[in-house]
């Protein structure tokens, strides 16, 4: 069903059951300023005997109840709500330039909670074009004014770079960095997938990122791996690149030199009190036991959601799923959250200048005419159009986009952060349990997260709705009252806390 369609007709189906169906002008706008929302309790500075008594009571009560899980985890260091920031076009004929549009902006995903913030590949002048490189902003001086604006908002900025993309017409390349044939050519770039286990390639890389954590990256970076992983029989049968060593184990179930690559960024940031978010390709992870990421980006390119959410479960904590909506369709507004929420992930949302897709039309730039190319001729179609219909931040988001997606964004994080508040124990997708009276219904899906207070989140992935009995009472939002009995409507998600 085409997102646009059901917002006109659709219901909000969540943590609090299922609403009165509404049209996305009946949705309320979120204006509490996050300055002015409760302050999150600090487990160690905060919590009373009282919280201490109820928080291990609850696990208490998990762990006897809870047989088995797909997985158990402690939730700590944890900022859920992360938010995508388009800057401005590029390329363009002049440079982006943050100013009160964007401080308006900033107020509003403050308002709605935004946490983190991450810039893609559109922070640096990878063309070349005014004067600077990959390394560099497109407008210094405007992306020095851009961190204050976030920053005097508590909202953290994480810097793109990339292990191993380089244009191809940079300057610094070195071809003898990466296997022939490793190119990636979308849209306007064309880059080399440069070795990382290139020595040369690991020198020039690693310092340009040092640089673009001192200067740029405080608060941490995102990593675009731009990386061919092993397990593709194309990148076997590639030779090496001129400058490469094979010093690690390199099997379709393991990336030595990637890994070691992300591992020692990863060790850099984390010494510097700095974020690492990274992204592979599509559901991809790092194939390695080593720590390489506090966040993984996943989804782009994905086609089929419900894929993704299989894939993504068995990827260790915290994963930031982002549904492409060039490639996949959703069924509902809330489908996002449905994907997301019983395994401990929160979706991204977009935000920032909007996306004219101006940037696919720019005299002098070479293009390839792909599904990059389509996104930006769809946003411009729009654009040209009725601007004031636009509502798209990024070539992931949906065009035109509908302003009832982030407001709905910012009411299920308000349900979500009270669920993965520091401390919690979290038990994914339950197996064996005494939680409730029955199995649970084939395509039901049960999570538990356990701290001052005992939630248990149902999620129902078939098409017809189906009911669950628990053991014990619990209430939702919507009904004071406690209860037993729970129908959990079709493709939708229940938050319950036990009464």
């Amino acid at each position: 069903m085409d997102r646009r369609r059901f917002l006109q007709a659709g219901s909000l189906v969540g943590g609090i059951g299922l609403l009165p169906e509404a049209s996305p002008a009946a949705v309320p706008a979120i204006a509490t300023p996050q300055s002015a929302l409760p302050r999150p309790a600090r487990l160690l500075a905060d919590y009373t005997a009282d919280d201490h008594r109820r928080r291990l009571e609850n696990v208490a009560f998990g762990n006897a109840r809870i047989g088995t899980s797909l997985r158990k985890h402690l939730v700590t260091n944890y900022l859920p709500a992360q938010c995508c920031y388009n800057l401005g076009e590029y390329p363009a004929t002049e440079p982006w330039n943050p100013g009160e549009e964007d401080e308006a902006e900033l107020d509003r995903l403050q308002a709605l909670g935004v946490q983190v913030i991450q810039v893609f590949d559109d922070w640096n002048d990878s063309l070349r074009l005014f004067g600077g490189d990959k390394y560099s902003p497109v407008n210094r001086d405007g992306y020095i004014r851009f961190l204050a604006m976030a920053r005097a908002r508590g909202i953290k900025v994480l810097t793109y770079v990339s292990t191993c993309f380089l244009q191809t017409t940079d300057p610094d390349y070195d071809p003898a960095w990466n296997r022939p044939g490793d190119v990636l050519v979308v849209g306007y770039w064309k880059m080399a997938r440069c070795s990382p286990a290139s020595p040369g390639w690991r020198a020039f890389v690693m310092r340009k990122i040092a640089h673009v954590i001192e200067e740029w990256g405080g608060d941490g970076i995102y990593i675009d791996g731009g990386y061919l992983m092993n397990r593709h029989e194309r990148k076997r049968q590639m030779p090496l690149a001129a400058d490469e060593i094979p010093a690690f184990g390199e099997t379709p179930q393991e990336d030595g030199a990637f890994a070691d690559l992300l591992a020692l960024i990863h060790a850099d940031v984390k010494r510097r009190g700095g974020i690492v978010k990274l992204h592979v390709d599509g559901a991809d992870k790092p194939l390695t036991d080593l720590v390489t990421y506090d966040y993984l980006w996943v989804g782009e390119g994905v086609a089929n959601a419900d894929g993704l959410r299989e894939t993504v479960k068995h990827h260790p904590p915290y994963v930031v799923p982002c549904l492409d909506m060039g490639f996949t369709s959703l069924e509902s507004i809330d489908e996002p959250f449905l994907q997301s929420i019983p395994y401990l992930q929160f979706p991204v949302t977009f935000g920032g200048r909007i996306f004219t897709g101006q940037r696919g039309f720019i005299p002098g730039v070479a293009y390839n005419d792909d599904f990059w190319l389509k996104r930006c001729r769809d946003a411009k179609a729009q654009f040209d159009a009725d601007k004031t219909k636009l509502h798209t931040y990024s070539a992931w988001d949906e065009v035109p986009g509908s302003p009832a997606t982030r407001i709905r964004w910012g009411e299920w994080l308000a349900r979500y952060l009270p669920l993965v508040e520091e401390g919690t124990w979290a038990w994914l997708e339950i197996g064996e349990s005494g939680l409730f009276t029955a199995p649970l219904p084939e395509g039901v899906v049960a999570s538990a997260l356990a701290n001052r207070g005992f939630h248990l989140v149902l999620a129902n992935y078939n098409r017809a709705g189906m009911t669950v009995t628990t053991t014990d009472p619990y209430r939702n939002a919507t009904d004071a009252a406690p209860a037993t009995t729970w129908t959990v409507f079709p493709r939708s998600l229940l938050i319950l806390e036990k009464a």
